[in-house]
């Protein structure tokens, strides 16, 4: 589990093929936010989880299997591509974006990115089966990156960016065309899930019940 608050703008150091795999080893900057990485945990790599399985001199590497380089942009990585790093939340951290799991719905497109003076505003095209997830004011992450929707409209939405956030993670590297992870609000997928059960249930609540715990696995 993740906040979507950004802890260092890490750069891809290495990409190597593994079969249908690649292996990826990135490094880091913010030696007092990464330097007691261990094996098997999860860092979040522009919002997605991945887990490191080697270490070296201010670097780890990940393997990232097939099914997340379909669902996610980290098969375009090359050398010197710049991420947004996150390590995985701890109980006693304060939550500071909203609760991120690193698992990417899908892949949007950058529409625009607009300089508004004193912040930045970029719209965001998704694909239509995503939309009942998005709502204004609601919480969405952008490649990793915790962010507030300011409104939606048809298949796409638009997020307001501080200075702070520009400067401090890849997003001041998007402009018109850019393909970016994101990963919508949980909550808003359960209820979205919860809501789709109801209305193929034909009132029927026990069904409702059985189905709905499935979903969440038991």
């Amino acid at each position: 589990m993740f906040t979507g608050i950004v802890k260092d703008i890490g750069k891809v150091a290495a990409v190597r093929g593994k079969g249908t795999s690649q292996r990826v080893t990135v490094r880091y900057s913010n030696d007092s936010a990464f330097s007691d990485l261990a094996i098997d945990e999860s860092v979040a790599i522009n919002g997605a989880c991945q887990t490191l399985v080697a270490l070296g001199d201010k670097t780890f590497d990940v393997d990232t299997i097939e099914e997340t380089l379909k669902k996610t942009t980290l098969g375009t990585l090359v050398p010197g591509t710049p991420v947004n790093l996150e390590r995985a939340l701890r109980p006693s951290d304060r939550l500071g974006g909203h609760f991120v799991q690193g698992h990417v719905d899908c892949v949007g497109t950058v529409l625009g990115v607009h300089d508004l003076g004193g912040s930045r505003e970029i719209r965001v095209n998704f694909p239509e089966e995503f939309q009942p997830f998005v709502v204004p004011v609601g919480s969405i992450a952008i490649d990793g990156v915790s962010l507030t929707v300011a409104n939606v409209k048809e298949n796409g939405f638009t997020v307001a960016i501080i200075p702070y956030t520009f400067e401090n993670t890849t997003i001041s590297n998007l402009k018109e065309g850019s393909r970016v992870n994101l990963e919508f609000d949980i909550l808003g997928k359960y209820i979205a899930r919860q809501q789709e059960l109801l209305n193929n249930s034909g009132g029927n609540s026990g069904k409702i019940s059985e189905d709905w715990l499935t979903g969440l696995g038991y």
